[in-house]
């Protein structure tokens, strides 16, 4: 077992007046010994035209396939069964759903399935990898596959055929070709981006292609090889007193960056540490954001429930459409750089959550209570979960 996982991102543009998107993207993590050891598997269909249709014949494709490889059926298998039957537009000609598929096992080797999608980018440090490529007929339909060996921080990017259509009768005579799209990946990209960025700096560009109007449901889907990095955050006392050392030695034990949060909390943590708590001098005027702290061998202190709420606000943008992302990503209040640490830098998270009732938050005035942390913190724990993080909540 090695130290690297699989970051997965995707983010998807309608086209102008639709409701539903015709692209679909599915995703399957297994960590199961069997089957090939540890697996991630995306699966992007791009449906033959857009609305309700071309979304739900998207979704089944992307399911049937994901479904199957998840459980050990060959790529062979998986690609011959929907290849099969997937019916052909009688007037166009062509089927009325094409996919890619990008498989990772054991974050070291990476397969690459392509049926009249465009060909997915490998970016190996920040620039364009030339994979090799062959092509196999199954039944009528001819597909393109790729086998190689995966390095730290490859990044693989699949999109469907609206990114290339961008700009098209706009801003641009022929659209924005793969090698167009390539070199604005390599000019624009920096090692630290996760897949969600990524994505999301590939679809706005082409919602400006497009004019704020896009012309064809737009999709990018990006999974990068990346080391793994614990986070641990701890929030509110323990409900018994005694519990205090306990919960401090194990919460500091743990390898990675470490979080507090909630004044109570913050001077336990300084306690057990033997060193100050220093409240900072804020560089910002935000009333909706209590100010941070700082404790020597914290990473970040911040104020505990109203802190959460807005880092929980951004998580929930984060999973649809990340459009809040300039906001925590340059943000230096304590929202933000939790934000950061957890949805950027984060593979793992380790939660420890205390829970003694903070007397301050039975005012009657105050709308805080001791249910609502424990909401905050499940809900959050959820939307970290659908971003591919792996998750330990632990109460005290």
């Amino acid at each position: 077992m090695n130290t690297l996982c699989t970051d997965v991102g995707y983010v998807s543009l309608n086209k102008q007046g639709e409701q539903l998107c015709g692209d679909h993207v599915e995703v399957v993590h297994s960590h199961r010994a069997e089957h090939a050891g540890e697996f991630t598997i995306a699966v992007l269909a791009d449906g033959l035209g857009s609305g309700v249709k071309a979304s739900i014949l998207s979704t089944l494709t992307s399911k049937i396939i994901s479904t199957m490889m998840a459980n050990s059926l060959t790529v062979e298998d998986c690609v011959a069964t929907i290849a099969s039957t997937l019916p052909v537009c009688k007037v166009r000609q062509v089927a009325y759903s094409t996919f890619t598929i990008v498989r990772i096992t054991n974050n070291l080797d990476a397969e690459i399935i392509h049926y009249d999608n465009p060909h997915v980018i490998l970016l190996r440090e920040g620039k364009n990898f030339a994979y090799t490529t062959i092509t196999e007929t199954i039944g009528t339909k001819t597909i393109c596959k790729a086998r190689l060996k995966v390095q730290e921080n490859d990044t693989f990017i699949a999109v469907s055929d609206g990114a290339v259509h961008a700009g098209i009768g706009k801003t641009l005579n022929f659209g924005w070709q793969r090698e167009d799209i390539i070199r604005y990946i390599e000019e624009n990209y920096e090692r630290g981006f996760t897949a969600k960025t990524l994505c999301s700096m590939l679809l706005n560009k082409c919602y400006s292609l497009y004019g704020g109007e896009p012309g064809d449901d737009t999709t990018v889907c990006t999974l990068k090889i990346r080391r793994r990095q614990p986070i641990n955050l701890l929030i509110g006392p323990p409900e018994s007193p005694g519990d205090v050392p306990k919960m401090m030695a194990l919460f500091f034990a743990k390898e990675g960056r470490h979080i507090v949060c909630g004044g109570t909390t913050a001077g336990l943590a300084a306690g057990f540490l033997g060193r100050p708590l220093e409240m900072g001098v804020p560089e910002y005027m935000d009333p909706a954001i209590p100010p941070v702290a700082k404790i020597e061998g914290v990473d970040v202190v911040s104020e505990g429930v109203i802190t959460i709420h807005k880092v929980l606000e951004y998580a929930k943008d984060y999973i649809r459409d990340n459009e809040n992302y300039a906001y925590w990503n340059y943000g230096k209040d304590g929202a933000s750089q939790i934000a950061r640490l957890l949805f950027e830098e984060a593979t793992d998270i380790n939660f420890y959550v205390g829970k003694a009732i903070n007397p301050a938050h039975q005012n009657p005035d105050l709308p805080i209570g001791f249910s609502i942390k424990m909401r905050l913190i499940d809900e959050l724990a959820a939307c970290l979960k659908q971003m591919g993080k792996q998750i330990k909540v632990s109460h005290f």
